[in-house]
């Protein structure tokens, strides 16, 4: 048995799995998704909109704060899944990154140095230049392949030219396939185009995601009906929006996710009232982690969906003033965490 990263876990009152009068021990791995905000390094790059995340921008952006973003972060990606499992992630999906570079620094801060993660970046053409990546525990994760996939949307420009429309450039989904310790698995990382210009409006274009979301799935479902997939991220819409229950077909019932389908146990947190972001007070889970059906068919000879939450200890939420209980995101001159609550789930096999 392995004595880093995969924790053996006493379970078996809880799945009342008791054989001859002995437990049946687990492996564990962590799997989740952080949106950094905004981790942009201090550099102005000539080719994308950052100016304001630098020295001379808005933010008056330095070298001190880019450290003490970094450093907070870091405390956070640590920590998150801690309750059952005392290793970091395994996988951790990202986005609202500049580059590859600021996600090097990450993983080599002294509280995640020793956590070896490797990197999977590709440059978006999302115009103000972030990106989406996946950070693996070499040790866990092997990848094979990846790629990153273009969503392709437009805008009509009625004034200016009523005949061709506009690409509105966003982030690509990543799709990353590879062996989770010796089984194969296909992790999708997406940033879904933003609520600019307000929900009802920007909504076609987060449907769209959603179908090229599907489309993905599909494709690797064709090639093996079995395949355990995961779709991640900052998705911009809450579970029930149509962008998820029609666009990735995702259901928050295991009972009725059927076979080649997708499961999102964030639907019901959000029905409780829980919440990753908060806008005018109003909470909603943007950030959500969603398994293809072979994770929760409940054969534990592979790794298998246990359960889901969000990361929202106290010291992520802020204490005092106007957004009092909101995330604790940069303000008034303070570098923070992020604007949105990190969120995870737990993969589990049982080993003997």
């Amino acid at each position: 048995m392995r004595l880093l990263g995969i924790l053996s876990m006493y379970i078996a009152l809880i799945y009342g799995s008791v054989i001859y009068g002995q437990p049946k021990h687990y492996a564990i791995h962590t799997v989740a998704f952080y949106n950094l905000e905004n981790l942009f390094d201090t550099i102005a790059n000539p080719a994308t909109n950052d100016q304001e995340w630098t020295p001379e921008g808005k933010k008056h952006w330095n070298s001190q704060k880019y450290r003490q973003k970094l450093a907070n972060l870091s405390s956070v990606i640590l920590d998150i899944g801690s309750l059952e499992n005392k290793n970091a992630p395994t996988l951790l999906g990202c986005c609202e990154i500049e580059n590859r570079t600021v996600l090097e620094d990450l993983i080599h801060q002294p509280l995640l140095q020793h956590l070896d993660y490797g990197i999977i970046h590709f440059d978006s053409p999302d115009k103000r230049g972030i990106d989406v990546a996946l950070m693996y525990q070499k040790k866990f994760f092997r990848p094979t392949s990846y790629a990153n996939i273009p969503l392709y949307i437009y805008k009509n420009q009625p004034k200016t030219d009523p005949i061709s429309p506009k690409r509105v450039f966003t982030r690509d989904q990543l799709l990353i396939s590879g062996f989770l310790e010796d089984e194969p698995i296909h992790i999708i990382v997406n940033h879904w185009p933003s609520r600019s210009g307000g929900q009802k409006r920007s909504s076609p274009y987060r449907e769209a995601a959603g179908r090229l979301n599907r489309k993905i799935i599909d494709s690797l479902q064709h090639l093996n009906p079995h395949a355990k997939i995961i779709t991640l991220g900052d998705l911009n819409d809450g579970p029930t929006n149509q962008s998820i229950k029609k666009g990735v077909g995702a259901s928050g019932n295991k009972q009725h996710t059927a076979a080649q389908g997708i499961y999102n146990p964030f639907e019901n947190m959000a029905k409780r009232g829980l919440g990753t972001i908060a806008y005018r007070d109003s909470w909603d889970i943007f950030d959500q982690i969603m398994l293809s059906e072979p994770f929760i068919n409940q054969n534990y000879s592979g790794y298998q969906y246990w359960k889901a939450g969000i990361y929202n200890k106290p010291f992520l939420v802020q204490q005092t003033g106007k957004y009092k209980g909101y995330p604790k995101r940069n303000s008034a001159g303070q570098v923070g965490y992020s604007d949105h609550f990190p969120v995870y789930l737990y993969l589990i096999k049982q080993i003997h």
